[in-house]
Protein backbone atom coordinates (compact mmCIF):
# COMPACT_ATOMS: atom_id res chain seq x y z
CA UNK A 1 0.00 0.00 0.00
CA UNK A 2 3.15 2.43 0.48
CA UNK A 3 4.51 1.72 -2.33
CA UNK A 4 1.00 2.52 -4.29
CA UNK A 5 0.41 -1.18 -5.74
CA UNK A 6 -2.41 -1.97 -3.69
CA UNK A 7 -6.09 -1.73 -6.00
CA UNK A 8 -7.76 1.54 -5.19
CA UNK A 9 -10.00 -0.32 -2.55
CA UNK A 10 -9.42 -3.67 -0.71
CA UNK A 11 -10.91 -5.24 2.29
CA UNK A 12 -8.28 -7.97 4.30
CA UNK A 13 -10.80 -9.91 6.52
CA UNK A 14 -8.78 -12.22 8.89
CA UNK A 15 -10.08 -15.52 10.42
CA UNK A 16 -9.87 -18.15 12.81
CA UNK A 17 -11.28 -20.74 14.80
CA UNK A 18 -10.56 -17.92 17.66
CA UNK A 19 -10.75 -13.95 17.71
CA UNK A 20 -7.70 -12.41 19.16
CA UNK A 21 -7.36 -11.43 22.55
CA UNK A 22 -7.71 -7.92 21.42
CA UNK A 23 -8.15 -5.85 18.09
CA UNK A 24 -7.33 -7.55 15.27
CA UNK A 25 -6.03 -4.30 13.98
CA UNK A 26 -3.92 -4.21 17.09
CA UNK A 27 -2.33 -7.10 16.23
CA UNK A 28 -1.55 -6.22 12.68
CA UNK A 29 -0.03 -3.02 13.81
CA UNK A 30 2.66 -4.80 16.19
CA UNK A 31 3.58 -7.14 13.20
CA UNK A 32 4.03 -4.13 10.99
CA UNK A 33 5.48 -2.27 13.29
CA UNK A 34 8.04 -5.46 13.94
CA UNK A 35 9.03 -6.01 10.09
CA UNK A 36 7.94 -3.09 8.09
CA UNK A 37 7.81 -0.30 10.54
CA UNK A 38 10.11 1.95 8.69
CA UNK A 39 8.69 5.15 7.35
CA UNK A 40 5.03 4.52 8.39
CA UNK A 41 3.29 7.22 8.94
CA UNK A 42 0.21 7.45 10.87
CA UNK A 43 -1.79 8.42 8.12
CA UNK A 44 -0.77 5.76 6.11
CA UNK A 45 -1.50 2.95 8.87
CA UNK A 46 -4.72 4.95 9.85
CA UNK A 47 -6.24 4.04 5.97
CA UNK A 48 -4.60 0.53 6.27
CA UNK A 49 -6.47 -0.03 9.62
CA UNK A 50 -10.01 1.14 8.36
CA UNK A 51 -9.62 -1.72 5.64
CA UNK A 52 -8.75 -4.66 8.24
CA UNK A 53 -11.62 -6.76 10.00
CA UNK A 54 -12.25 -10.54 11.68
CA UNK A 55 -14.43 -13.05 12.04
CA UNK A 56 -13.93 -16.30 13.72
CA UNK A 57 -14.43 -19.41 11.65
CA UNK A 58 -13.66 -23.24 10.93
CA UNK A 59 -13.82 -25.96 9.13
CA UNK A 60 -16.87 -26.74 10.58
CA UNK A 61 -19.16 -23.36 10.61
CA UNK A 62 -17.71 -20.70 8.54
CA UNK A 63 -21.30 -18.88 8.20
CA UNK A 64 -20.17 -15.49 9.35
CA UNK A 65 -16.58 -15.88 7.35
CA UNK A 66 -19.04 -16.27 4.57
CA UNK A 67 -21.03 -13.76 5.16
CA UNK A 68 -18.31 -10.71 5.43
CA UNK A 69 -16.89 -11.93 2.48
CA UNK A 70 -20.36 -11.54 1.10
CA UNK A 71 -21.31 -8.19 1.82
CA UNK A 72 -17.76 -6.97 1.05
CA UNK A 73 -17.71 -8.30 -2.95
CA UNK A 74 -21.58 -6.45 -2.99
CA UNK A 75 -19.91 -3.16 -2.11
CA UNK A 76 -17.31 -3.45 -4.70
CA UNK A 77 -19.53 -4.77 -6.87
CA UNK A 78 -18.91 -7.13 -9.80
CA UNK A 79 -15.48 -5.85 -10.82
CA UNK A 80 -14.03 -7.16 -7.33
CA UNK A 81 -12.12 -10.39 -6.72
CA UNK A 82 -11.63 -12.49 -3.69
CA UNK A 83 -7.94 -13.88 -2.42
CA UNK A 84 -8.31 -16.65 -0.35
CA UNK A 85 -4.88 -17.21 1.67
CA UNK A 86 -4.86 -20.68 3.33
CA UNK A 87 -2.33 -20.63 6.04
CA UNK A 88 -2.93 -23.52 8.68
CA UNK A 89 -1.14 -26.68 10.10
CA UNK A 90 -0.98 -30.24 7.23
CA UNK A 91 -3.92 -31.61 9.22
CA UNK A 92 -6.14 -28.80 8.64
CA UNK A 93 -5.83 -28.36 4.88
CA UNK A 94 -7.58 -30.83 3.63
CA UNK A 95 -10.85 -29.84 5.95
CA UNK A 96 -10.59 -26.38 4.97
CA UNK A 97 -10.69 -27.21 1.25
CA UNK A 98 -13.64 -29.39 2.03
CA UNK A 99 -15.58 -26.70 3.59
CA UNK A 100 -14.87 -24.28 0.90
CA UNK A 101 -16.10 -26.99 -1.48
CA UNK A 102 -19.15 -27.28 0.13
CA UNK A 103 -20.99 -23.84 -0.28
CA UNK A 104 -19.23 -22.09 2.97
CA UNK A 105 -17.49 -19.34 0.40
CA UNK A 106 -18.30 -18.57 -2.97
CA UNK A 107 -16.20 -19.84 -5.54
CA UNK A 108 -15.99 -18.90 -8.93
CA UNK A 109 -14.14 -16.82 -11.41
CA UNK A 110 -13.73 -14.07 -10.01
CA UNK A 111 -12.26 -15.91 -6.89
CA UNK A 112 -7.96 -17.15 -6.46
CA UNK A 113 -6.47 -19.19 -3.61
CA UNK A 114 -3.32 -18.89 -2.40
CA UNK A 115 -1.74 -21.84 -0.38
CA UNK A 116 0.98 -21.54 1.97
CA UNK A 117 3.27 -25.38 2.06
CA UNK A 118 3.35 -28.31 2.75
CA UNK A 119 1.24 -29.02 -0.10
CA UNK A 120 0.16 -32.48 1.43
CA UNK A 121 2.66 -34.88 2.75
CA UNK A 122 3.92 -37.56 0.60
CA UNK A 123 2.06 -38.26 -3.32
CA UNK A 124 -0.94 -39.62 -2.34
CA UNK A 125 -1.82 -36.76 0.00
CA UNK A 126 -0.85 -34.08 -2.82
CA UNK A 127 -2.70 -35.93 -5.56
CA UNK A 128 -6.08 -36.36 -3.26
CA UNK A 129 -5.12 -32.62 -2.58
CA UNK A 130 -5.21 -31.71 -5.54
CA UNK A 131 -7.79 -33.21 -7.30
CA UNK A 132 -10.22 -31.53 -4.71
CA UNK A 133 -8.83 -28.07 -5.70
CA UNK A 134 -9.32 -28.91 -8.92
CA UNK A 135 -13.24 -29.75 -8.22
CA UNK A 136 -13.16 -26.63 -6.86
CA UNK A 137 -11.19 -24.15 -9.13
CA UNK A 138 -8.72 -24.10 -12.10
CA UNK A 139 -5.16 -24.90 -11.95
CA UNK A 140 -4.99 -21.53 -13.17
CA UNK A 141 -6.53 -19.44 -10.19
CA UNK A 142 -4.34 -21.70 -7.36
CA UNK A 143 -1.62 -20.01 -6.31
CA UNK A 144 0.91 -22.50 -4.60
CA UNK A 145 2.96 -19.48 -2.61
CA UNK A 146 6.97 -20.28 -1.67
CA UNK A 147 8.08 -17.32 -0.10
CA UNK A 148 11.84 -17.90 -1.69
CA UNK A 149 10.91 -18.03 -5.20
CA UNK A 150 9.63 -14.15 -4.38
CA UNK A 151 13.42 -13.31 -3.38
CA UNK A 152 15.28 -10.96 -5.18
CA UNK A 153 18.43 -12.62 -5.03
CA UNK A 154 16.11 -15.92 -6.09
CA UNK A 155 15.29 -14.51 -9.00
CA UNK A 156 19.15 -13.31 -10.07
CA UNK A 157 20.28 -16.96 -10.34
CA UNK A 158 17.71 -16.64 -13.56
CA UNK A 159 18.86 -13.01 -14.47
CA UNK A 160 22.68 -13.69 -14.22
CA UNK A 161 22.49 -17.09 -16.00
CA UNK A 162 19.81 -16.07 -18.92
CA UNK A 163 20.83 -12.56 -19.37
CA UNK A 164 25.13 -13.14 -19.47
CA UNK A 165 26.59 -15.07 -21.87
CA UNK A 166 29.68 -14.67 -19.50
CA UNK A 167 27.70 -17.61 -17.51
CA UNK A 168 25.14 -19.63 -19.55
CA UNK A 169 27.94 -21.13 -21.64
CA UNK A 170 29.58 -22.55 -18.50
CA UNK A 171 26.49 -23.54 -16.40
CA UNK A 172 26.97 -27.27 -16.79
CA UNK A 173 28.43 -30.63 -15.71
CA UNK A 174 31.51 -29.95 -18.22
CA UNK A 175 32.49 -26.91 -15.86
CA UNK A 176 30.71 -27.25 -12.65
CA UNK A 177 31.78 -30.07 -10.41
CA UNK A 178 29.36 -30.11 -7.55
CA UNK A 179 26.34 -27.61 -5.98
CA UNK A 180 25.35 -26.79 -2.89
CA UNK A 181 21.75 -24.98 -1.74
CA UNK A 182 22.14 -24.75 1.93
CA UNK A 183 19.82 -22.97 4.17
CA UNK A 184 20.94 -23.42 7.95
CA UNK A 185 18.73 -21.71 10.47
CA UNK A 186 20.00 -20.61 14.22
CA UNK A 187 16.20 -20.25 15.32
CA UNK A 188 14.69 -23.11 16.75
CA UNK A 189 11.11 -23.98 16.85
CA UNK A 190 9.76 -20.23 18.16
CA UNK A 191 6.58 -21.93 19.81
CA UNK A 192 5.53 -24.50 16.15
CA UNK A 193 6.45 -27.88 18.51
CA UNK A 194 3.21 -29.22 17.16
CA UNK A 195 3.50 -28.01 13.85
CA UNK A 196 6.99 -29.54 13.51
CA UNK A 197 5.84 -32.85 14.64
CA UNK A 198 3.46 -33.08 11.66
CA UNK A 199 5.69 -32.29 9.05
CA UNK A 200 9.71 -32.66 10.05
CA UNK A 201 12.57 -30.55 8.31
CA UNK A 202 12.40 -33.32 5.20
CA UNK A 203 8.96 -32.30 4.51
CA UNK A 204 9.10 -28.78 5.62
CA UNK A 205 12.06 -27.55 3.90
CA UNK A 206 13.80 -30.11 1.15
CA UNK A 207 10.51 -30.93 -0.67
CA UNK A 208 9.33 -26.92 -1.01
CA UNK A 209 12.18 -24.45 -0.68
CA UNK A 210 15.23 -26.38 -1.11
CA UNK A 211 13.77 -28.08 -3.99
CA UNK A 212 12.31 -25.18 -5.91
CA UNK A 213 15.84 -23.23 -5.49
CA UNK A 214 17.63 -26.31 -7.27
CA UNK A 215 14.48 -25.74 -9.56
CA UNK A 216 15.76 -22.26 -10.82
CA UNK A 217 19.54 -23.50 -10.63
CA UNK A 218 19.26 -26.32 -13.33
CA UNK A 219 16.94 -25.65 -15.30
CA UNK A 220 17.25 -24.87 -18.88
CA UNK A 221 16.70 -21.87 -20.71
CA UNK A 222 12.68 -21.31 -21.26
CA UNK A 223 11.46 -20.36 -24.37
CA UNK A 224 10.22 -16.91 -22.37
CA UNK A 225 9.83 -15.28 -19.39
CA UNK A 226 6.19 -15.94 -18.59
CA UNK A 227 4.52 -18.23 -16.23
CA UNK A 228 3.77 -21.27 -18.89
CA UNK A 229 7.49 -21.70 -20.22
CA UNK A 230 9.06 -21.15 -17.02
CA UNK A 231 7.22 -23.65 -15.16
CA UNK A 232 7.62 -26.04 -17.98
CA UNK A 233 11.27 -25.61 -17.54
CA UNK A 234 11.14 -26.47 -13.68
CA UNK A 235 8.82 -29.42 -14.73
CA UNK A 236 11.14 -30.79 -17.10
CA UNK A 237 13.98 -30.52 -14.71
CA UNK A 238 12.11 -31.97 -11.98
CA UNK A 239 11.37 -34.84 -13.93
CA UNK A 240 15.18 -35.78 -14.42
CA UNK A 241 15.45 -35.42 -10.71
CA UNK A 242 16.49 -38.93 -9.39
CA UNK A 243 14.47 -40.30 -6.71
CA UNK A 244 16.13 -39.34 -3.15
CA UNK A 245 18.40 -42.12 -1.60
CA UNK A 246 18.11 -42.60 1.61
CA UNK A 247 21.93 -44.00 1.67
CA UNK A 248 22.77 -40.65 0.44
CA UNK A 249 20.78 -38.65 3.08
CA UNK A 250 21.66 -37.80 6.77
CA UNK A 251 18.77 -36.70 9.56
CA UNK A 252 19.39 -35.14 12.39
CA UNK A 253 17.87 -33.82 15.66
CA UNK A 254 19.01 -30.90 18.09
CA UNK A 255 19.57 -31.50 21.58
CA UNK A 256 16.78 -30.39 23.61
CA UNK A 257 14.07 -30.27 21.32
CA UNK A 258 12.29 -33.24 22.71
CA UNK A 259 11.69 -30.64 25.56
CA UNK A 260 9.88 -28.43 23.45
CA UNK A 261 6.19 -27.80 23.52
CA UNK A 262 3.72 -29.95 21.75
CA UNK A 263 6.92 -32.76 20.92
CA UNK A 264 6.70 -36.44 21.69
CA UNK A 265 9.54 -37.41 24.36
CA UNK A 266 10.52 -40.14 22.34
CA UNK A 267 10.03 -38.03 19.18
CA UNK A 268 11.86 -39.12 15.94
CA UNK A 269 11.01 -35.82 14.01
CA UNK A 270 14.11 -34.70 12.08
CA UNK A 271 15.30 -31.31 12.76
CA UNK A 272 18.24 -31.39 10.03
CA UNK A 273 18.34 -33.28 6.67
CA UNK A 274 21.57 -33.34 4.13
CA UNK A 275 20.85 -34.90 1.20
CA UNK A 276 22.97 -36.00 -2.04
CA UNK A 277 21.06 -35.71 -5.43
CA UNK A 278 21.32 -36.63 -8.68
CA UNK A 279 19.63 -34.52 -12.33
CA UNK A 280 19.63 -37.48 -15.06
CA UNK A 281 20.14 -35.07 -18.06
CA UNK A 282 23.06 -34.12 -20.12
CA UNK A 283 23.52 -30.69 -18.23
CA UNK A 284 23.74 -31.71 -14.61
CA UNK A 285 24.58 -35.91 -15.16
CA UNK A 286 27.42 -37.25 -12.63
CA UNK A 287 27.36 -33.72 -11.03
CA UNK A 288 26.15 -34.20 -7.41
CA UNK A 289 23.66 -31.47 -5.87
CA UNK A 290 24.15 -31.04 -2.05
CA UNK A 291 21.14 -29.98 0.14
CA UNK A 292 21.08 -28.62 3.83
CA UNK A 293 18.85 -27.54 6.36
CA UNK A 294 18.48 -27.55 9.70
CA UNK A 295 17.14 -25.80 12.99
CA UNK A 296 19.08 -24.68 16.05
CA UNK A 297 22.34 -24.44 13.69
CA UNK A 298 25.50 -22.28 13.98
CA UNK A 299 24.19 -19.54 11.96
CA UNK A 300 21.15 -18.26 9.20
CA UNK A 301 22.48 -18.67 5.89
CA UNK A 302 20.65 -19.04 2.19
CA UNK A 303 23.35 -20.06 0.06
CA UNK A 304 23.75 -21.41 -2.67
CA UNK A 305 27.04 -22.14 -4.59
CA UNK A 306 28.60 -24.14 -8.08
CA UNK A 307 32.10 -25.34 -7.60
CA UNK A 308 34.07 -24.86 -10.98
CA UNK A 309 36.43 -27.69 -12.20
CA UNK A 310 40.15 -26.74 -12.41
CA UNK A 311 41.74 -26.34 -15.28
CA UNK A 312 43.69 -29.72 -16.36
CA UNK A 313 47.04 -28.64 -15.37
CA UNK A 314 47.37 -26.10 -12.33
CA UNK A 315 51.09 -23.92 -13.05
CA UNK A 316 50.54 -21.67 -10.55
CA UNK A 317 51.61 -22.61 -6.26
CA UNK A 318 47.92 -22.40 -4.93
CA UNK A 319 49.91 -22.44 -0.99
CA UNK A 320 47.51 -23.26 1.23
CA UNK A 321 44.19 -25.24 1.43
CA UNK A 322 41.95 -22.39 1.27
CA UNK A 323 43.46 -21.17 -2.01
CA UNK A 324 43.27 -24.87 -3.31
CA UNK A 325 38.89 -25.08 -3.06
CA UNK A 326 37.87 -24.50 -6.74
CA UNK A 327 36.57 -21.20 -8.04
CA UNK A 328 33.11 -21.01 -7.23
CA UNK A 329 29.86 -18.89 -7.94
CA UNK A 330 27.98 -17.96 -5.41
CA UNK A 331 24.32 -16.74 -4.30
CA UNK A 332 23.40 -15.09 -1.15
CA UNK A 333 19.61 -15.43 -1.08
CA UNK A 334 19.31 -12.42 1.29
CA UNK A 335 16.85 -9.92 1.07
CA UNK A 336 19.81 -7.51 0.53
CA UNK A 337 21.12 -9.75 -2.73
CA UNK A 338 24.70 -10.51 -2.71
CA UNK A 339 26.40 -12.62 -5.55
CA UNK A 340 29.68 -13.30 -5.51
CA UNK A 341 32.50 -14.95 -7.45
CA UNK A 342 35.31 -16.45 -5.80
CA UNK A 343 38.80 -16.85 -7.91
CA UNK A 344 42.70 -17.21 -7.55
CA UNK A 345 44.91 -13.62 -7.84
CA UNK A 346 48.61 -13.81 -7.74
CA UNK A 347 49.49 -12.55 -4.02
CA UNK A 348 52.05 -9.21 -4.29
CA UNK A 349 55.59 -9.73 -4.59
CA UNK A 350 58.43 -12.41 -6.00
CA UNK A 351 56.61 -15.37 -5.77
CA UNK A 352 54.60 -17.56 -8.37
CA UNK A 353 52.18 -18.36 -4.76
CA UNK A 354 48.35 -17.02 -5.66
CA UNK A 355 45.96 -16.66 -3.04
CA UNK A 356 41.75 -17.03 -2.97
CA UNK A 357 39.66 -13.52 -3.28
CA UNK A 358 36.14 -12.32 -4.08
CA UNK A 359 34.83 -10.95 -6.62
CA UNK A 360 31.28 -9.56 -4.69
CA UNK A 361 28.47 -7.32 -6.39
CA UNK A 362 25.44 -6.11 -4.30
CA UNK A 363 22.78 -6.03 -5.88
CA UNK A 364 20.96 -3.21 -4.29
CA UNK A 365 23.98 -1.13 -4.04
CA UNK A 366 24.57 -1.32 -7.55
CA UNK A 367 21.38 -0.79 -8.96
CA UNK A 368 19.97 1.66 -6.30
CA UNK A 369 16.78 0.22 -5.95
CA UNK A 370 16.14 -2.27 -3.18
CA UNK A 371 12.68 -4.38 -4.61
CA UNK A 372 10.21 -5.68 -2.87
CA UNK A 373 9.91 -7.99 0.17
CA UNK A 374 9.06 -11.32 -0.79
CA UNK A 375 5.63 -12.04 0.00
CA UNK A 376 4.96 -8.08 -1.17
CA UNK A 377 5.83 -9.49 -4.28
CA UNK A 378 4.14 -12.58 -4.52
CA UNK A 379 0.79 -11.29 -3.06
CA UNK A 380 0.81 -8.65 -5.24
CA UNK A 381 1.60 -11.15 -8.30
CA UNK A 382 -1.43 -13.56 -6.78
CA UNK A 383 -3.90 -10.43 -6.46
CA UNK A 384 -2.95 -9.55 -10.68
CA UNK A 385 -3.07 -13.41 -11.70
CA UNK A 386 0.82 -13.99 -12.72
CA UNK A 387 2.03 -17.79 -11.33
CA UNK A 388 5.71 -17.04 -13.02
CA UNK A 389 6.91 -17.75 -9.06
CA UNK A 390 4.38 -19.87 -7.83
CA UNK A 391 4.71 -24.08 -7.95
CA UNK A 392 2.62 -25.71 -9.96
CA UNK A 393 0.27 -29.31 -9.61
CA UNK A 394 2.79 -31.50 -11.82
CA UNK A 395 5.95 -29.98 -9.75
CA UNK A 396 4.75 -30.33 -6.74
CA UNK A 397 3.45 -34.34 -7.32
CA UNK A 398 7.14 -35.27 -8.97
CA UNK A 399 8.73 -34.29 -6.31
CA UNK A 400 6.97 -36.39 -3.96
CA UNK A 401 7.93 -38.93 -6.06
CA UNK A 402 11.17 -38.06 -5.50
CA UNK A 403 11.13 -38.31 -1.68
CA UNK A 404 8.93 -41.07 -1.81
CA UNK A 405 12.42 -43.31 -1.01
CA UNK A 406 13.16 -41.51 2.08
CA UNK A 407 9.61 -41.20 3.10
CA UNK A 408 9.30 -44.63 3.37
CA UNK A 409 12.93 -45.71 4.66
CA UNK A 410 13.68 -42.07 6.61
CA UNK A 411 17.29 -42.17 8.67
CA UNK A 412 17.42 -42.36 12.16
CA UNK A 413 18.16 -38.92 13.18
CA UNK A 414 21.18 -38.38 14.72
CA UNK A 415 21.57 -36.07 18.31
CA UNK A 416 23.53 -32.65 17.33
CA UNK A 417 24.44 -29.64 19.61
CA UNK A 418 22.26 -26.83 19.23
CA UNK A 419 24.67 -23.95 17.71
CA UNK A 420 26.61 -26.43 15.81
CA UNK A 421 26.69 -27.19 11.43
CA UNK A 422 24.48 -30.83 12.68
CA UNK A 423 25.89 -34.39 13.06
CA UNK A 424 29.16 -34.76 12.06
CA UNK A 425 28.17 -37.52 9.70
CA UNK A 426 26.84 -35.10 7.43
CA UNK A 427 30.18 -34.04 6.17
CA UNK A 428 30.58 -37.58 4.30
CA UNK A 429 28.23 -36.43 2.32
CA UNK A 430 30.03 -33.58 0.82
CA UNK A 431 33.24 -34.94 0.01
CA UNK A 432 36.00 -34.28 -1.00
CA UNK A 433 35.62 -30.56 -0.74
CA UNK A 434 33.00 -30.63 2.50
CA UNK A 435 30.28 -27.80 3.04
CA UNK A 436 30.82 -24.09 2.25
CA UNK A 437 30.73 -22.28 5.74
CA UNK A 438 30.24 -18.30 5.80
CA UNK A 439 33.81 -17.17 6.66
CA UNK A 440 35.11 -17.34 3.26
CA UNK A 441 33.61 -20.16 2.29
CA UNK A 442 35.65 -22.29 4.82
CA UNK A 443 34.89 -25.72 4.94
CA UNK A 444 34.10 -28.27 7.82
CA UNK A 445 36.15 -31.67 7.68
Amino acid sequence: MRAGLMPDDFRIIGSGRHRPDGEFSDEVRSAVAEHAGEDLTAACWEAFAARLSFVASSADDAADLAAAVGAARSEFGERSRTLLYLAVPPSAMMPLVGMLGSGGLTLDARTRLVMEKPFGADLESARELNRSLHELVDEDAIFRIDHFLGKESAQDILSLRFANGLFEPIWNRRHVSGVQIDIPEAIGLEGRGSFYEETGAFRDMVVTHLSQVLGFVAMDRPDSLDARALRDAKAAVFADLQPFDPAAAVFGQFAGYRDEDGVAADSSTETFVALRVLIDNDRWRGVPFLLRTGKAMACTRRTVSLALREPDHQIFDCGDEDTRRPNEIVFELTDAPVIGVEVRVKTPGPTSRVTRAPLTLDVNRATGDHGLEAYERLLRDAMTGDQLLFARADEVERLWTCAAPILADPPEPLPYAPGSWGPDEAAGLAAPLGWRLPERGRRPG
